[in-house]
């Protein structure tokens, strides 16, 4: 008689719960939805089941069609191993989300909530900045109650202090355009940023923060715009890119230089992408953006295709950094 063994098969591991947020309460709601879209799509769905969910400019909690009170959307994050809050701007990627998720007990990807509310505050990311040797455009910051007593005197560029995709900027070029700039940005925030006009060639620098306590940098990013980089050309298709950024290799060591000691001042974890103005005298930031645009064809997952990662695996980085070990 001739015995069979049986052979036995393993299952293959089930894919990761992972959870999408989108959408949000900022003027960045629309950008935001496109970001979470295409992050949701680019997870590998043999390795992640992704849930989305979304967030209305009423603040009201969506998984699909279905409408979800906090608590539900709370326990369906809870449900998740991991989540990626895909939001831009105020009330997401200024530390908000990140407090729900730690206070669910939920690992995330990205900055915490201290660095997401430092970064998304332009007059604090300033302080900060100044505080580690990097220069930034000279400045005055403005409450609603004191902004009529501001007096123009030359070009400053007028912006909420914490918003999002140039919404509420504007150029001032003359006296005549003040009140109109403060209007702007007084209704989406209620501080503003009157600053100086810095000359220089617009570049991004990513930073991509590991588990293992490492900095990845790659290639760096030049925005080319006729006029300047407001919301038309982000979105219309004004603006070009080029990657790498054409830069001597002081520039380039001197941008990368100071875009890691900003992104480890203000505590970054994740992704973040730091702007900077590149001038005779050196890099003067711009903005850090720790939830950047996220689509294939946003500035960050960019950079790093052409460092060699693609949108799927920087993906698939960002979540397995975060995921219990």
């Amino acid at each position: 008689m001739t015995a069979t063994a049986a052979t036995a098969v393993t299952a293959p591991p089930a894919p990761t719960r992972v959870a999408v947020v989108g959408g949000g309460q900022s003027c960045e709601h629309e950008v935001s939805l496109a970001s979470a879209a295409a992050v949701a799509d680019a997870l590998d769905p043999a390795s992640y089941d992704v849930v989305r969910l979304t967030i209305g400019p009423d603040g009201a909690w969506r998984v699909g069609d279905r409408a979800l009170p906090l608590g539900e959307a709370v326990a369906v994050l809870q449900s998740c191993a991991a989540v990626l809050p895909v939001v831009h701007g105020p009330r997401g990627e200024d530390g908000t989300l990140a407090a729900l998720c730690e206070l669910a007990g939920v690992a995330y990807v990205g900055s915490g909530v201290a660095a997401g509310a430092l970064a998304m505050d332009k007059w604090a990311t300033k302080l900060v900045a100044q505080a580690v040797g990097i220069a930034t455009a000279p400045a005055v910051l403005l409450t609603a109650a004191g902004a009529a007593t501001y007096a123009w005197t030359h070009p400053v560029v007028v912006k909420p202090v914490a918003a999002g995709s140039s919404h509420g900027v504007s150029m001032v070029r003359e006296a005549a355009q003040l009140p109109d700039a403060l209007e702007a940005a007084l209704a989406l925030d209620d501080r503003v940023l009157v600053e100086d006009v810095v000359i220089g060639r617009e570049v991004d620098v990513a930073v991509l923060g590991t588990a293992d306590g490492g900095r990845l940098v790659p290639p760096a990013l030049e925005v080319v715009v006729d006029g300047w980089f407001d919301h038309e050309a982000k979105y219309g298709g004004g603006a070009e890119f080029r990657i790498p950024a054409p830069l001597e290799d002081v520039e380039r060591k001197a941008l990368e230089e100071a875009a890691l000691a900003l992104y480890d001042a203000l505590g970054c974890a994740g992704v973040a992408r730091v702007d900077f103005f590149v001038t005779p005298d050196g890099p003067v930031l711009n903005e850090v953006n720790t939830m950047p645009g996220f689509t294939a064809q946003s500035q960050v997952p960019k950079m790093f295709a052409a460092a060699g990662l693609s949108y799927a695996q920087l993906l698939d980085r960002l979540v397995c950094d975060v995921l219990p070990r």
